[in-house]
């Protein structure tokens, strides 16, 4: 069962919903449009050129040259602000949502359902694009977890069923760990990773995770989101414990 608890101090730092999709040459002529549609929910807007970055060992003319042949050309991103620090990209092939201040993905009891968001912004963007397939479709949930101060294996695990290795390299002993998987959760993929960092002046414990599908229907779309929110937040809640969930109350 997904959480669906709204925590006052929840360890969510980041969350992130995007589609993909083949390139759309007619999306500029809809932006203003598919902008008057959202300008309740993101009054400010702002139009990004971003150029692709290419490295070089040499700065031989002949060499700058040949790279330039491979470089994507500059990108348009049509960028919008809204309230509680929503921020929405569009460009020519993607579109992705992303909040800093999350609260629930579609608690009953709450006016900011991230879930919502989605909702209208990807509902006017197909009306106005009649867009057919979504090439990939992905959630991903960054949580900044908090740290026992004792470093130590054991109440380490009184807070977290981690995957790490803490049986091979003791946490006393070590300061960085870095774990990352991708598996399948029915048809849906997840990456996972844990990374904990005991170099940093503040100790930093990360879980990431980021679950997608590919080549779906665009009618499904937000069936598909609403499944792998659960498998996002059914992976999160096997390893937390009651510790932490105590410091999320609070």
């Amino acid at each position: 069962m997904a959480i669906s608890e709204i925590f006052k101090n929840p360890t969510v730092k980041q969350v992130i919903f995007q589609i993909k999709f083949p390139n759309l040459f007619f999306i500029e002529s809809k932006i203003g449009d598919f902008q008057m549609k959202i300008m309740d929910d993101f009054p400010e807007s702002a139009l990004i050129f971003r150029q692709p970055l290419f490295f070089t060992d040499s700065f031989k003319e002949q060499n700058m040259d040949e790279l330039k042949k491979d470089v994507e050309p500059m990108r348009k991103i049509w960028q919008f602000k809204g309230i509680n620090k929503y921020k929405l990209n569009v460009t020519c092939n993607s579109l992705d949502i992303s909040s800093e201040f999350y609260k629930t993905y579609n608690n009953e009891n709450s006016k900011q359902k991230f879930r919502d968001i989605i909702q209208k912004c990807v509902d006017s963007f197909l009306e106005l694009t009649n867009l057919k397939t979504i090439n990939r479709i992905g959630l991903r949930y960054i949580d900044d977890c908090p740290i026992p101060a004792k470093k130590d294996n054991d109440k380490f695990l009184e807070y977290y069923n981690s995957v790490l290795p803490f049986e091979r390299f003791n946490l006393k002993d070590t300061s960085l760990y870095k774990c990352k998987i991708e598996t399948k959760r029915d048809d849906c993929f997840l990456r996972y990773s844990e990374y904990l960092d005991y170099k940093k002046e503040k100790p930093l414990y990360l879980l990431d995770f980021d679950g997608f599908q590919r080549n779906i229907s665009s009618s499904d779309y937000l069936t598909i989101t609403d499944k792998l929110h659960d498998i996002i937040s059914n992976e999160y809640e096997s390893i937390i414990k009651e510790p932490v969930i105590k410091i999320m109350r609070k």
